[in-house]
């Protein structure tokens, strides 16, 4: 798809994503049934800021407890470094509870499905929504666009958690100047 930019999704956008694939949908009588492992799929993209190999990849044993924490021990497909970040109580048992409820061993992958899968059904869902520029790794895009934003605007932590190599990767990948940026072109305003 040459000349297309993947944008980072909205709060909005994300909610409406996740839902209509968890509730499905029908376009000129062909009906799209809900599809849970397919939204489980974005939600940890967009909530663990991985790329989707690394969420396919995944397995329970994948996340490990170290000392009072969760935290994922795997190595990233793209650029073969080590990710240990912490996985949050509640995501790991949003993982713990999908692989419970769909009879997934421990040591067995959680998602057993393809990327390519993945785009297509979230194609068919942006197309009936109308968002233009998705694809998978839109919600990794979102992640860090809402760590930016939460934590005040602080780059060096998304270029962290995303382990970029310096932050101008960062910043264009997310879209977004730095916060000492804006406020410098907003404080410079001298209209006559």
């Amino acid at each position: 798809m040459p000349n297309k930019k993947t944008v980072a999704l909205t709060t909005q956008q994300y909610e409406f994503i996740i839902k209509t694939i968890k509730e499905g949908f029908t376009v000129a009588g062909k009906v799209f049934r809900s599809n849970n492992r397919i939204a489980t799929i974005l939600v940890l993209e967009a909530n663990l800021g991985l790329r989707i190999g690394d969420v396919l990849a995944l397995t329970l044993h994948s996340i490990i407890k170290d000392g009072d924490r969760y935290r994922l021990n795997i190595i990233e497909d793209k650029t073969d470094k080590q990710r240990a970040f912490t996985v949050p109580l509640d995501i790991y048992n949003y993982i713990k509870m999908y692989c419970l409820e769909n009879n997934i061993k421990p040591n067995a992958r959680i998602f057993d499905l393809s990327d390519r899968a993945i785009q297509k059904q979230l194609k068919l869902v942006c197309d009936y929504l109308g968002f233009e520029n998705i694809s998978t790794h839109s919600f990794r895009k979102y992640f860090a666009t809402q760590i930016y934003i939460n934590n005040n605007y602080n780059i060096a932590l998304v270029r962290q958690l995303l382990q970029h190599s310096n932050t101008s990767i960062t910043q264009k990948y997310i879209g977004i100047s730095t916060q000492e940026v804006e406020n410098a072109l907003n404080n410079h305003i001298k209209l006559l």
